[in-house]
């Protein structure tokens, strides 16, 4: 049976943890995280449809850059409270309780945004689309963390973040088929965004509560049950007595033992403040550079004359890139390790950025170049995502895992708040010739300070959630 001790071995029975980080990738395995990707893919095309609406916007209703960052930003507000509701939640009354109900929360939300007809009433209601949005994606990526195998723990996490590029192509897609398509066709888009409240319902029914939550509350029944399911089901990939052997092996290493203390009381307390610290730092870099880069992109191609088609069909192309930058970072992440792998993407963005700057010197911006460099930003920025994304839940022990991931989420959403605002100052103060430059050595120096921060951080590769 097993619970008891594998044959051969003396000693007492393997935990539940153990269990599950001893099996191989299953069909289970793949049932959550697609069932969590989905989620996360429907989260990316709400946040990437408001760059296209801010685009129609400025036209259809005469919007300035002071309304225009107003609306971006307050979606981030409501972002930055959910992050921090949500993991606090999470930690309480489960991660595929709040996971559901986040979804239903920003879907009706999104649906109702397509019936605003002020400024006003749509700002309110991005509000209430944030405060869904920003509550799910940490959640998501704690439970698909702690039923990973510890040895593709990481890889599994970047995989699951792989489906933001999704969600991100399927809003240029309606961004380019149906926002120019007539004067309300960024109404329709909208429409489009009530999908995730009809899909909280199979989220609910669908995808596994997290074992190590139901053990904390005592609830070992339901816990044993959710393990025995993972247990039956069909391995895909390497047997399952291959993976028995690589977790014994693990479990012998002198290495593979969880880092820091067991039990904490604060993601600030002593032995964890210095990595809540460095998570903080880079959450916060990567949420200004992305978010100001990527809500203005469609506006500033318009801005250097492109058409409204024409720009979104260039947002396209680029957000294309994204799919091999994740691929690239789920595969480095298990071979280089978490902080090198996070450095390098974090230091690739930095680059990218500067190089998207300098093309607008030329007195007459090529195309090419435009797609280009995007698509190196990209690549980048969503493969650092990616990173990030599978590094903070394993800083953490289980009874703070969520709190830790939703706070440090939280922390850089105040700066994804910023960035849309900034914009506009950086532009100006740039001038006519120099405002690219500006925008994007900004944001380049962001993701430097990011690359920095990620050598503050320990080393997780190879070792069990606490």
């Amino acid at each position: 049976m097993p619970e008891n001790p594998r044959p051969g071995e003396g000693g007492p029975a393997p935990t539940r943890s153990q269990r599950l980080d001893g099996l191989p990738f299953t069909t289970e395995h793949r049932k959550l995280l697609v069932g969590s990707g989905v989620g996360w893919a429907l989260d990316a095309m709400d946040v990437g449809l408001i760059s296209f609406v801010m685009a129609a916007l400025a036209q259809e209703w005469g919007l300035g850059s002071g309304e225009l960052s107003l609306l971006a930003s307050i979606g981030f507000v409501g972002m930055a409270v959910g992050a921090s509701l949500g993991g606090l939640l999470a930690d309480r009354i489960g991660r595929r309780q709040v996971f559901a109900l986040t979804l239903l929360v920003y879907g009706l939300a999104t649906g109702a945004s397509s019936l605003a007809g002020s400024v006003a009433v749509l700002v309110a209601l991005r509000f209430v689309v944030g405060l869904g949005l920003g509550a799910e994606l940490p959640v998501a990526s704690t439970l698909v963390s702690e039923y990973a195998p510890r040895r593709i723990r990481g890889r599994l996490v970047v995989i699951l973040e792989s489906f933001w590029a999704v969600g991100w192509i399927l809003a240029a897609l309606v961004g380019y088929f149906v926002v120019p398509s007539s004067p309300e066709g960024w109404r329709w888009a909208l429409v489009v965004g009530v999908v995730p409240a009809v899909y909280a319902v199979v989220v609910r029914r669908a995808l596994p509560e997290s074992v190590r939550f139901l053990e904390s509350r005592g609830r070992t029944q339901e816990a044993e049950s959710a393990v025995r399911a993972f247990e039956r089901a069909r391995p895909l990939g390497r047997s399952r007595r291959e993976s028995e052997e690589e977790a014994r092996a693990a479990d012998a290493a002198p290495d593979a033992t969880p880092s820091g203390p067991r039990a904490d009381r604060s993601i600030w307390s002593p032995d964890l403040r210095r990595r809540t610290g460095g998570l903080w730092t880079i959450w916060f870099c990567i949420n200004f550079s992305y978010y100001g880069a990527f809500t203005w992109l469609p506006t500033l191609l318009l801005q250097q004359g492109f058409t409204l088609t024409t720009s979104f069909g260039y947002v396209l192309v680029i957000t294309l890139a994204q799919l091999p930058g994740y691929a690239a970072a789920a595969w480095l992440i298990e071979v280089w390790g978490r902080r090198v792998t996070l450095a390098v993407f974090l230091g690739g963005s930095a680059l990218s950025a500067a190089l998207f700057g300098i093309v607008s010197l030329g007195a007459v911006v090529a195309p090419w170049q435009v797609v280009a460099s995007g698509m190196g930003l990209s690549f980048f920025n969503l493969g650092a995502w990616g990173a990030l994304y599978a590094i903070g839940p394993e800083l953490y022990p289980t009874a703070l895992r969520g709190t830790g991931t939703g706070a440090a989420a939280a922390f850089g959403r105040i700066a994804s708040i910023l960035a849309p605002l900034f914009v506009p100052v950086l532009l100006a103060a740039g001038g006519e010739r120099y405002d690219l430059v500006l925008v994007f050595a900004v944001f380049g120096a962001a993701f430097l300070v990011a690359a920095a921060a990620t050598f503050v951080l320990p080393e997780q590769r190879g070792r069990a959630l606490r």
